[in-house]
């Protein structure tokens, strides 16, 4: 199929290339020209315009850094809306607010366009392997009609029902990773502190109830897992800047439907504390540098 790919970026590139691998061809465009020209390195046909990247596409993909950027790339002066041609279908993967998401599938469908929102989940690493997890918001049909292009880019599936939905489970499952990390960190610094040996510590708490993917597969402590961030200086992954957007996704979603998040506020201001101590480019994981004072 012929797929315009919006957006790339550390996930946007490879999950493009991973369309290409698939044998769809795949025009690209990306406000940074460089990641254009990186793109095009690696078989993706580089367009210099959203108008350009679309014209004649049967599928327009979208991997965005937050809700303006989607709204002005969906819906602006020279955007997709108003150059896509007819029956073009329509994903957007980028993880934004659930109602700017709901906003433009009504825009696209006022122009005759079907629209799934489907972020994802898995990082950078899943992107390279074509293993994410997508959460699907909108129509059945549309999520089924979307399905062989996901699964170029992904394992996992999910139709999480109309629109908007997948953005609703993206930034929860992030309230609840966030709150797991933290949690994860202060056991792991005071187990440690008190003399355990922290690999001794994680085996434990991965066969008992303590157990969680921040704990057994993304631990943050250094040296317990050879795969994870923690174990390269905190480099790669899912940033802390990234999850500070997905908590503050998530605080004006509580706010909006009156839903008290007592310990996602926490978190959101620790993010913020460790952010503003010029820790925003490191993997979230870092977090447990706000627990120990430093890197352990």
């Amino acid at each position: 199929m012929g797929v315009a790919f919006i957006g790339l970026g550390h996930m946007g590139l490879p999950m493009a290339r991973n369309l290409a691998k698939a044998g769809h061809a795949v025009t690209g465009f990306d406000i940074v020209p460089a990641l254009v020209e990186r793109a095009a390195q690696a078989g993706i046909a580089p367009a210099p315009s959203i108008a350009a990247c679309v014209s004649g596409a049967e599928w327009v993909v979208t991997m965005l850094p937050s809700s303006p950027h989607v709204r002005a790339a969906w819906a602006g002066p020279g955007g997709v809306l108003e150059h896509a041609p007819a029956g073009a279908r329509f994903i957007d993967s980028s993880t934004i607010d659930p109602m700017a998401a709901r906003e433009v599938a009504a825009l696209a469908a006022a122009r005759g366009h079907a629209m799934i929102d489907a972020p994802v989940s898995g990082g950078t690493a899943g992107a390279e392997a074509a293993t994410l997890t997508f959460m699907v918001g909108g129509d059945a049909a549309d999520f089924e009609a979307a399905r062989a292009l996901l699964a170029s880019m992904g394992k996992n599936l999910v139709h999480c029902g109309a629109a908007g939905n997948g953005q609703v489970a993206k930034i929860c499952n992030n309230l609840m990773l966030a709150i797991g990390m933290i949690a994860t960190s202060e056991g792991m610094a005071l187990a440690t502190r008190l003399g355990m040996d922290p690999k001794v510590f994680a085996g434990i708490v991965n066969t008992s109830s303590g157990r969680c993917w921040s704990s057994d597969t993304y631990n943050p402590w250094p040296g317990v897992l050879d795969s994870a961030p923690a174990s390269r200086g905190y480099t790669g992954g899912f940033g802390t800047d990234l999850m500070l957007k997905d908590l503050g996704l998530a605080a004006d979603a509580a706010r909006a439907a009156k839903v008290p998040i007592l310990a996602g506020s926490l978190a959101q201001q620790l993010y913020q504390r460790h952010s503003s101590a010029g820790h925003g480019a490191l993997d979230f994981s870092s977090i447990v540098m706000q627990v120990t004072g430093t890197a352990p």
